[in-house]
Order: C-alpha cells, then sequence, then structure tokens
C-alpha cells in the first residue's frame, strides 16, 4: 500500500490470507492524499514468501477532471491519473465530504457497499468531468478526514479477515 500526503511517501507491505473477492488493486486520489494499493494474490500454501513491492503511482494524467476539496471549498478542479477513471465522493454524517478521483475497482458496488454497512459513509462514483460536483460543502478536516479513509479501508479488510478466521475456527470445532 502506498500513500502520499502533502508530498510526503509512506510504503506499507503486508502479507496474509483474504478471500478472492477482496484481491484488488485501487487507486484513489483526494488531491491532498493519494492511496495506491497493489495487490498480489496466490492460492497455494506459503506462495506469499516473496517481498511484495509497490509500484510507483502513474502520474500521467489521462483527460478525467473531477472536483476535489481543499478546505471548505468542493470545487477545486483535480486532473485524474493512470487507471483512476470515475470522480468519487465520499459522506460521512452532515458535515465531512471528500472528492476526488478513482479506479473502478474503488467504485465497484461491493466496495462501497462494504464501506457504506462498516463506516455509514457514503460512497458515490461517476465517470463524465466533474459530475462529482454536486452543491456540498466540507469543513477543513483533511488533517483526520482523509488519513481516517485509509484506515476505514484497512477496517474493512481487518474485519473480513477476523470473520474468515471465525468461521475457519467453527469448521473445525
Amino acid at each position: 500500500l502506498g500513500r502520499e500526503f502533502y508530498g510526503a511517501k509512506i510504503e506499507r507491505n503486508s502479507k496474509g490470507c483474504i478471500i478472492s473477492e477482496l484481491c484488488i488493486s485501487y487507486s484513489v486520489n483526494f488531491g491532498a492524499e493519494r492511496i495506491v494499493q497493489n495487490t498480489k494474490c496466490c492460492s497455494e500454501d506459503l506462495c506469499n514468501n516473496n517481498y511484495l513491492c509497490i509500484l510507483e503511482y502513474n502520474s500521467t494524467t489521462n483527460g478525467k477532471k473531477c472536483f476535489s476539496c481543499d478546505g471548505e471549498n468542493c470545487m477545486k478542479t483535480l486532473n485524474c491519473a493512470g487507471d483512476e477513471n470515475y470522480c468519487i465522493k465520499v459522506t460521512a454524517g452532515v458535515s465531512l465530504t471528500l472528492k476526488g478521483c478513482a479506479s473502478e475497482s474503488v467504485c465497484s458496488d461491493r466496495a462501497a457497499s462494504l464501506v457504506n454497512q462498516i463506516t455509514g459513509s457514503n460512497i458515490s462514483c461517476c465517470q463524465s468531468d466533474y459530475c462529482n460536483g454536486a452543491s456540498s460543502t466540507s469543513i477543513n478536516y483533511h488533517l483526520f478526514a482523509l488519513p481516517l479513509f485509509y484506515n476505514i479501508i484497512h477496517f474493512i479488510y481487518l474485519c473480513i479477515y477476523i470473520l474468515i478466521m471465525c468461521f475457519e475456527c467453527l469448521e473445525v470445532l
């Protein structure tokens, strides 16, 4: 998992087991923060023993333009890059809004449904330029909200992993 926050890059490698439906790679960019996950999955025992390198984020713009939030202004233009072919809008409660660009895997019905069920946040995606611009304001929670979104994604994976482990324990009993 690669994360860039106001230009500072952080990389994290994780190994473990996960259901095949969640073996996805994705990219989401909110302007101030960009999160990229490159996932490699295998199905044999102990097949994940190699170091998983984080690929560089593809910074080549692709022509897609979406709105992003800068403080309370959620009408700032963001040029999407790489496989970010969707505009995204994430809302949590009445005062927190994140807007930006995302890859198709972030916008899948399954991913959006999981985030909504676990966090109560709503993810909506669309494909035309500036389609995530429905009027909204955002309180300047960037230092809080963006890392929160990052942690929400990992919380979802952790919850699913725990559920899988519980089902395996029940099968043993």
